[in-house]
């Protein structure tokens, strides 16, 4: 199909949007006669008049090439070849076209535009494993994994550039790959939680025939890489949309074959999946108000409650809560990086987090001021915080605590002191001694 071209008069992109380090590589890649694109999610945003987080820039001119004009050029990657141009403030991507199908032309570092290197790879089941095959602007767009991701910004004439639908879905709100969906899923598993990030984020909705297939091999998104996968977990839930994230996971079968321990404990009760619900509620207006939480702290609000409901179930067999915990934390760690790969030190964060939750409610907290200062204190506060909001709970240990950090600590109901240095000594009693009865003779 020809692509579909605005000008930029109907369009509301402006460069004042846009990065002036962006500007300039595009500028200079223009100069040295180069086609170059604005590509992928910045456009969509963009248009949607909303600020993107980052701008990926493509073009004609090879990594080498790229290396060549740009002495703040570092190339990377293995699958495919990308230059980060390192400014003082930001590192900007900028990728050479690629082809939306493999060559079967020999294999070069500097292809021309007949020899393209052979290095598009795929596994038994059709997964990409390897994607270096150099091609045109549009195979570019064409191989990208939704149509409102296939637009571009063409810095030569500022128009918009639409090699597919993106224009018309990105107007009917409507999530839709290019090309067919199950065989897009198949190729890479991850474009199934991309599909369900942008229907989320951007209050989209999923094509029914991709939705389908979505479904069908939800299953199969724990054959992508644990590591990528923890990244793309980050960017579902930390983007101020979880409580849709969550639902649509579940609903589709990702939420059991990404976290099937979870997803059997929520299924027990609907009030487990309210809790949880709750908690995400409590995540999504950080986001919203600028104060993203830490990944130990969703991790904490996503598995916290069954984690807990498990510690206590050791506590009733006699073993002490800081032994439960430890072992609940490493059994249900070891069981989720099987295919989400939590770093270790999150982890470890997410058990502390756990740990201090009865130090804070004791009445009144031993030393706070040493509790204050701990490296774990402030996303242990969060916490407190998102269980006295989701579950109507411990809303008068959150009072306290805000009290203290204001400096001004309202007095709580206690137990009387025992043992403590403000206790009085009791006096010890002297033994009384009795008169020696006479011995009558």
């Amino acid at each position: 199909m020809q692509p579909r071209i605005l000008p930029r008069k109907e369009h509301r992109i402006s460069r004042k949007q846009i990065s002036p380090n962006v500007l300039r590589t595009l500028y200079r890649l223009r100069d040295k006669g180069f086609i170059a694109y604005l590509v992928g999610g910045c456009v969509r945003d963009l248009l949607l008049e909303r600020t993107p987080k980052d701008f990926d820039i493509a073009t004609n001119a090879t990594p080498n090439q790229i290396k060549r004009l740009f002495r703040n050029c570092r190339l990377v990657g293995r699958r495919f070849r990308l230059a980060h141009l390192h400014f003082q403030d930001e590192i900007l991507e900028v990728s050479t076209f690629r082809a939306a199908a493999p060559s079967d032309e020999g294999d070069m570092d500097e292809p021309g535009p007949e020899n393209r290197p052979v290095r598009h790879l795929k596994d038994s089941d059709g997964m990409v494993l390897r994607d270096n095959v150099f091609g045109t602007p549009e195979e570019d767009a064409l191989r990208r994994d939704f149509t409102i991701n296939a637009l571009v910004y063409n810095i030569a004439d500022f128009s918009v550039i639409d090699y597919s639908t993106g224009l018309s879905d990105l107007h009917g709100g409507l999530i839709r790959p290019i090309g067919d969906p199950y065989e897009r899923f198949t190729e890479d598993p991850v474009r199934m939680l991309r599909a369900v990030r942008f229907a989320a984020t951007h209050n989209f909705a999923i094509e029914p025939a991709t939705w389908e297939s979505l479904c069908e091999l939800s299953s199969t998104i724990s054959r992508a890489s644990p590591a990528r996968l923890y990244e793309e977990i980050l960017k579902l839930f930390l983007l101020g949309a979880a409580q849709s994230v969550f639902s649509l996971l579940e609903i589709s079968g990702l939420l059991t074959a990404l976290f099937p321990m979870l997803s059997q404990w929520l299924s027990r009760s609907s009030h487990l999946r309210a809790i949880v619900f709750g908690n995400l509620e409590c995540l999504d207006r950080l986001c919203q108000s600028g104060a993203p939480p830490s990944p130990s702290l969703f991790f904490a609000a996503f598995f916290g409650p069954s984690l807990e409901e498990a510690v206590s179930e050791r506590q009733r067999d006699g073993i002490p809560r800081q032994q439960a915990l430890d072992a609940v934390c490493a059994a249900s760690l070891q069981e989720i990086r099987k295919t989400v790969s939590i770093p270790g030190p999150v982890g470890t964060q997410l058990r502390n987090i756990l740990a201090m939750q009865p130090s804070m409610h004791r009445r009144p907290p031993r030393r706070p001021s040493v509790m204050v200062n701990r490296p774990e204190f402030a996303d242990a506060l969060a916490y407190l915080r998102l269980t006295a909001e989701s579950r109507r709970e411990s809303q008068d240990v959150l009072k306290w605590w805000e009290a203290f950090l204001a400096g001004t600590p309202p007095s709580m109901d206690s137990a009387p002191p025992t043992n403590t240095a403000s206790a009085k000594r009791r006096r010890k009693r002297r033994r009384r001694h009795r008169p020696a009865t006479p011995i009558s003779m």
